[in-house]
């Protein structure tokens, strides 16, 4: 099967996506734009249009790859994951310009339809956009699965929306063909356009609540909870924070002990969790501040709750 004949590494596996939908971009947008020009078909234009901007697209998933492979620095002590996020809100501002575009252009059509040639070419080429789209949809759908990787699934959401738009456009050129029906085609055209724009939206909003640091499914948090919380020697645990970037999960909590401990002892218990916390949850990065039980203190919780009994930071 084709997983087995892939990379295990998980930068590699990243890199092999991004090429591949580099490639796949290019080879894609010089088919179309050639039977773009051989039929006149709007439809067929706009994924041309599109699989422009998949070449832009693609081209930034590749570099934004490659940065977020770093490892961490002097200046970006946190590593370089948000690049992802970074290149996917790139991505969506193309494909939103490209479906204004295509939408314009549909209208004027709608309203002075042109002469269409239908071609038996053009025909094949979606059929072959069809085929290489679904190859590389597969590839990124392992990807994400082994890898997490949010450029990679922001292109891979661009990618099933070539997909299905394929598809429309194939549907347009044979009704061109088999019945001569040219109006049929900026009203397909103004269809992709206006998916494209959902996708774009739903790619802009993922990418900008990992720029804006959004909490984790609350799932996943109710699992990090009660995996301390399974700790017999654990007396409470507050300001639970968490974020992703990247293909890297970030953990911060507060855990508070029996006063009694000793700081080693406290400490031993605190490396144990993280432990157990890194086995439930590969790659993340975990926090634990120990702290004793029973103190009254400023904390993130009740600034969250809009409490304002409590004391203030000292």
């Amino acid at each position: 099967m084709m997983p087995r004949l892939l990379p295990e590494d998980p930068g590699r596996l990243q890199s092999l996506a991004a090429t591949a939908s580099l490639a796949v971009a290019v080879s894609l947008a010089t088919l179309k734009l050639l039977a773009a020009i051989l039929t006149g078909s709007l439809a067929l234009l706009s994924s041309t249009i599109d699989s422009l901007t998949d070449i832009l697209a693609s081209g930034v998933t590749y570099l934004s790859v490659r940065v977020a492979r770093q490892p961490p620095d002097r200046s970006h002590r946190f590593g370089h994951g948000k690049a992802e996020a970074l290149s996917a809100l790139a991505q969506a501002a193309l494909v939103l310009g490209a479906a204004l575009f295509v939408l314009v252009e549909g209208v004027q059509r709608l309203i002075a339809p042109p002469t269409l040639r239908a071609s038996g070419f053009g025909m094949l080429v979606m059929l072959l956009a069809i085929l290489v789209t679904a190859l590389l949809l597969a590839l990124q759908r392992h990807v994400v699965a082994r890898t997490g990787s949010q450029a990679i699934a922001a292109d891979a959401v661009h990618y099933r929306a070539d997909f299905l738009t394929n598809f429309a456009t194939l549907l347009s050129l044979f009704l061109v063909g088999e019945f001569g029906w040219s109006r049929p085609d900026p009203v397909i055209a103004a269809l992709i356009a206006a998916y494209l724009a959902f996708h774009a939206v739903r790619i802009g909003r993922q990418a900008v609540d990992v720029l804006m640091d959004r909490e984790l499914p609350t799932a996943v948090r109710a699992r990090i909870l009660e995996l301390v919380r399974t700790e017999p020697e654990v007396r409470g645990v507050h300001d639970l924070r968490t974020r992703r970037a990247g293909r890297t999960m970030f953990v911060e909590m507060h855990v508070e002990f029996d006063p009694e401990l000793t700081v080693r002892a406290a400490h031993d218990i605190a490396d144990a969790l993280e432990r157990r916390l890194e086995a439930a949850f590969p790659g993340a990065e975990i926090l634990i501040h120990q702290e004793p039980a029973g103190i009254e203190d400023h904390r993130l919780d009740h600034v969250i709750a809009g409490r304002r009994d409590l004391p203030g930071p000292t």
